[in-house]
């Protein structure tokens, strides 16, 4: 099978699409044959050699972590699955033709493989750092970063939980987070100072890395109410830093719950092909996204 691999830590270059044996279920896991695999900035993160405790990697190493496809092999132990249904969720090495997934749910009527790909880590990562961040009803919430994957399912997530939202992103994605319940204002010069017109923040999240901690710490008024994703010194300023995976399972069938419901839709901003990862992760890590990169198998 074709599979992308990388045998050194680097940049997007390091990519390569090798023949690979296949990978089989073991217990408790299913394989898919891959239709679609998301593009995470973990992906590219996991690349570049970033120390990342829930990611430890053995070079050579696979890429990717969440996909959706057609279950083709059932591991034992497993049931409430069968051959030919199809699935979404998150396993390793997803960019490839086969991959082996240890959490998935079936894919709710009506997605493509493609966006059903685009799922499953960047909600898991909205609902804890929603979670982590203890935001409530009525209260409001400031998102930097918020037209990507996470930013995406964060605004719509809080909105669906009665929060109030505030995001930033560029000034081609404002009517996109208009369009997702937020109030939106830009990065650069000036930009904190604007979140402060919209009104009170009593939470907030970095989900962009960009520089922001501080001005995130001064708007909410206590590093206890900053959570990043996204900027591995933000302890120093003790904020925390969010990096550890909780209950997949129950993020995937959360997220199917609120896509089957019409209260969760992340579009593909762009589909690349196996042969295009290193471009994938070169467009990623360049930011700016709106919604959701993914690989078509």
């Amino acid at each position: 099978m074709k599979k992308v691999s990388f045998a050194e830590f680097g940049g997007p270059d390091v990519l390569r699409l090798i023949d690979a044996e296949e990978p089989h279920a073991g217990p408790g896991e299913i394989r898919i044959s891959v239709r679609a695999a998301g593009v995470n900035p973990v992906d590219w993160r996991i690349r570049e050699g970033q120390v990342l405790g829930a990611h430890p990697t053995r070079l050579p190493s696979g890429v990717g972590l969440d996909a959706a496809g057609v279950v083709d092999e059932v591991g034992e132990g497993v049931d409430g699955v069968e051959v030919g249904d199809p699935v979404f969720g998150e396993g390793s090495s997803t960019y490839a033709e086969f991959a082996v997934l240890g959490a998935w749910a079936r894919m709710p009527e009506g997605l493509t493989f493609e966006e059903a790909a685009g799922y499953p880590s960047v909600v898991e990562t909205a609902l804890r750092v929603i979670r982590e961040v203890g935001v409530r009803p009525g209260q409001t919430l400031l998102v930097s970063g918020a037209s990507g994957g996470v930013g995406s399912a964060v605004l719509q997530i809080a909105r669906e939980r009665g929060i109030k939202v505030i995001g930033t992103a560029g000034a081609a994605n404002q009517d996109y987070l208009r369009g997702l319940g937020a109030l939106a204002t830009t990065y650069g010069e000036g930009w904190a100072e604007r979140v402060r017109g919209l009104g009170r923040v009593d939470a907030a999240l970095d989900l962009a890395g960009s520089g922001v901690i501080r001005e995130l710490v001064e708007l909410t008024g206590d590093p206890q109410k900053v959570v990043s994703i996204a900027d591995l010194d933000a302890p120093e300023s003790g904020v925390r830093f969010s990096g550890v995976a909780g209950s997949v399972p129950h993020a995937l069938a959360e997220a199917a719950a609120l896509i089957s419901r019409g209260r969760l839709h992340i579009p593909v901003e762009k589909s690349y092909a196996l042969t295009e990862a290193a471009a994938a992760h070169a467009d990623s890590r360049a930011g700016h996204t709106r919604g959701r990169r993914v690989i078509a198998v």
